[in-house]
């Protein structure tokens, strides 16, 4: 499996995410001359080598009309400010629908917009068709999109997993005047991917940057584990105290499958007042309400007496809904609740021909592990009908 892991840790502008993923391109000079020969109206790019902190890393520069993006420093940190007519969506898509691109490129590009526009009808209280685009809708906004969407596509990735995004502190100027960071629209659009800020001063996760994320990147969290082929610095126009870039890694996975990790709630409570029967009926309630898994364990409590604790393992969405259960159908009066992170197997369930008939089997592979088991009902259901122990059907499914 061939990952690509972007690393966040000060923010993603869409410039900056295609100067990363060109690091990692095999012919970058090549992609430079596709990409300007697109027709994208007035643009021109080129890359530059240069330094932050002592790192050197790509800088796309983009130009319009031969006029470079304009840099204004506003209360100690940077912006850009684009100059450009303002366009609306339905313009936008008419230019990348008219461009010269496969058509997996030109989809993820108009649905990277897509998201912008949404964000920003959410931020300004209007309709997405009444949407006139600022900084994301100029021309250079749209060679970022476009330029991410054809390297990723020419990289031919399996998986794009990225860190938790930094998305800066403080406020920043635009065209609506002073906004709050990160931007309405960038955090709309970020709602669901985990997020922080470390006082950095300034806008570090820009709309476009928060949209091709959105996009893109299937999985949020910890690098995976993968064996290194290349790694990419896309730097941004901003100077701080820390390099400020994104960085790229691509590889192949070390196990054939990777397995996946996921957070789960643990809500846990201890009865001593209810029989068997009632207990049973409630695991089976909690079930059905969207539990991973409820077990029980026999425990001591006060007073000597034998009691049960129950434990229900939900993913946090669904956390709420399974506590009103609990309370519903056990006699507790207090819940507590444990975070953890779940290192799982991925699962495939198939169905395997035998000479006694078909078995559901489920397998499972992950972390250099892989496994076959099979659905007991089955095994039951053959065993019985054909007066056969179920070994000789597991023997038989292991044969196939």
């Amino acid at each position: 499996m061939r990952i690509l892991y972007i690393e966040c840790n000060m923010g993603a502008a869409g410039d900056m995410l295609m100067s990363a993923l060109l690091e990692l391109c095999p012919n970058p000079d090549d992609f430079i001359n596709k990409m300007n020969s697109l027709g994208i109206p007035g643009v021109r790019i080129e890359k530059q080598t240069d330094k932050k902190c002592g790192i050197t890393g790509t800088r796309i520069n983009v130009t319009v009309n031969g006029t470079e993006e304009k840099e204004t420093v506003f209360e100690g940190h940077e912006h850009k400010r684009h100059h450009h007519t303002h366009n609306n969506l339905d313009s936008i898509l008419n230019i990348i629908n008219n461009l010269s691109l496969p058509e997996k490129v030109r989809e993820d590009a108009g649905d990277v917009y897509r998201l912008i526009a949404e964000a920003e009808g959410k931020a300004h209280n209007c309709e997405i068709d009444d949407i006139h685009f600022h900084e994301v809708g100029t021309m250079d906004a749209v060679a970022d999109i476009v330029g991410v969407s054809m390297l990723i596509d020419e990289l031919g990735v399996d998986r794009i997993i990225a860190s938790p995004v930094n998305v800066g502190s403080g406020q920043v100027e635009c065209a609506h005047g002073i906004l709050p960071v990160p931007s309405p629209a960038a955090a709309y659009i970020l709602k669901d991917v985990p997020i922080y800020n470390n006082n950095i001063k300034g806008e570090l996760c820009t709309p476009t940057g928060a949209a091709l994320l959105k996009h893109f990147v299937s999985e949020f969290g910890e690098m995976p584990h993968i064996k290194t082929e290349g790694i990419g610095y896309g730097l941004g126009f901003k100077n701080f105290d820390v390099a400020n870039c994104v960085r790229a890694f691509i590889g192949e996975a070390v196990c054939k499958v990777a397995g996946k990790t996921d957070k789960v709630v643990e809500l846990v409570c201890n009865i001593d007042d209810m029989t068997g029967e009632k207990i049973a009926f409630a695991m089976d309630r909690i079930l059905a309400a969207g539990a991973l898994d409820v077990f029980t364990v026999p425990i001591g409590m006060k007073k000597c007496r034998p009691g049960i604790l129950l434990t229900c393992l939900c993913k946090e969405d669904k956390k709420e809904e399974l506590i009103r259960s609990i309370f519903k159908y056990t006699s507790t009066i207090g819940i507590r609740e444990n975070f953890f992170n779940r290192y799982i197997l991925d699962r495939e369930e198939k169905t395997v021909s035998t000479e006694y008939g078909d078995v559901r089997v489920k397998a499972s592979n992950g972390y250099g592990v892989s496994r076959v088991k099979a659905e007991f009902d089955d095994l039951e259901k053959i065993a019985l009908e054909n007066n056969i122990d179920v070994s000789e059907i597991k023997t038989d499914i292991i044969k196939c």
